[in-house]
């Protein structure tokens, strides 16, 4: 996997610590790129310490269940995205735009204690993930496409169709799901997902049932 200008292609490449930014609603996937606007003053610091480091970030939504921990702070989802910063703006009013390119999906170890204000985990990285040429990369483009399809239409969105009937399968999956604005449950879904035909089938499946409860709610809006 190459992220900016790093390549990481084994186990021994990724950090066995990490500092994480939880954020619901949150899908970075690898390959995918995710545009962050950092203001808090926590973040700021995890991300100057980060640029002075491997340039290294774990995004993960906190748990779905809503648990907190003692100190009020939310519970992790045991399952997120290693990204790598790969461009930094400052704004001139104290925050940063950065863009995160995903590079491994990773699973908490354990939590460390807090040395600063930003939290920090041991992981456990998904090595397959690192792969140039993983497997599990063929799926129903035709099914995944007449959804996505569908999608637009019923929101009034349009889409570059020349750029996505070029695109591979593994950037159309990936960039597709971080793209729709679905719930924190179904984020995760297709984070957790083992290989790209099944996140790909969790995608159409999650499109498809959302267009039939829109249709559902239109037609009983008209009764």
């Amino acid at each position: 996997m190459q992220a900016g200008n790093a390549h990481y292609r084994f186990e021994k490449d990724i950090p066995t610590t990490i500092a994480v930014f939880p954020l619901v609603g949150a899908l970075l996937l690898p390959g995918g790129r995710m545009p962050l606007n950092i203001f808090e003053p926590r973040y700021l610091q995890m991300v100057d310490e980060a640029i002075g480091g491997g340039r290294l970030l774990g995004m993960i939504q906190p748990a779905l269940d809503g648990a907190l921990r003692a100190d009020g702070e939310p519970e992790l989802s045991e399952v997120g995205c290693l990204g790598r910063i790969t461009s930094l703006t400052e704004t001139g009013d104290g925050r940063y735009l950065i863009s995160l390119q995903g590079v491994c999906r990773f699973r908490i170890v354990q939590e460390l204690s807090a040395k600063g204000p930003f939290r920090q985990c041991r992981i456990m990285p998904f090595v397959a993930d690192l792969s140039e040429d993983p497997t599990g990369t063929e799926i129903n483009r035709l099914a995944l496409l007449k959804a996505f399809r569908a999608y637009l239409e019923a929101n009034d969105l349009e889409a570059d169709w020349d750029s996505v009937s070029r695109a591979e399968n593994a950037m159309l999956v990936n960039a597709l799901s971080m793209m729709v604005p679905y719930g924190a449950a179904e984020k995760q879904a297709l984070l957790e997902a083992p290989d790209l035909k099944t996140r790909a089938d969790t995608l159409i499946a999650i499109t498809e049932m959302t267009l039939a409860r829109e249709n559902d709610e239109f037609g009983s809006g008209l009764q």
